[in-house]
């Protein structure tokens, strides 16, 4: 097995201090003391503690997706499709190392003008809208992407406020009703 660099002990240090304590809460010192690198090494693969966070976006939007695609994949048509990928994010909240939507959780913390964020942000949160409408293409029922992505949005929000699964449960209910 290949050892990991110093890049991707940096990148995954700094993207589970992110996710867990958030960004604003999470200094650089901490990931370079936890990730058991030098300073100069950190500042040679990242310029800004800003070029991290982008690169921690773009690998869990990455990650995001293929996870969201794959449970789509566990079924045949686009209501089952999306009910899987419901389904799996009810099972993702009940482990005990989730802490939230990654974005969700990022975007209410970033202070105005922090615009390549929320511009990266935004283009994950997009990718999961273009997800649904791909699912809902052979049905034509394309227009009801946003829908869906409201109904999920809703739901990360829901667990996050209430700690329970019942506001998931609740937009796989109207989903049912929708289709």
């Amino acid at each position: 097995m290949k050892k990991p660099t110093a890049r991707d002990a940096i990148v995954k240090t700094a993207a589970r201090l992110f996710y867990k304590q958030g960004y604003s809460n999470t200094g650089i010192n901490q990931i370079i003391e936890e990730a058991g690198v030098a300073k100069s090494t950190l500042y040679q693969r990242f310029r800004s503690k800003e070029d991290l966070l982008m690169t921690y976006l773009d690998t869990t939007g990455s990650a995001n997706i293929s996870a969201l695609t794959n449970a789509a994949s566990t079924a045949t048509n686009p209501k089952d499709k999306l009910l899987a990928i419901f389904d799996y994010l009810q099972e993702r909240t009940t482990q005990p190392e989730f802490h939230g939507c990654h974005f969700l959780n990022l975007v209410y913390e970033m202070p105005e003008g922090e615009e390549r964020a929320r511009i990266e942000i935004k283009k994950q949160k997009d990718n999961v809208r273009t997800l649904f409408a791909q699912i809902l293409k052979p049905i034509h029922q394309e227009q009801l992407a946003d829908e869906i992505y409201i109904l999920f949005e809703g739901a990360l929000i829901g667990h996050k406020t209430h700690h329970d699964t019942w506001p998931i449960q609740s937009a796989k209910n109207t989903i049912s009703k929708l289709l």
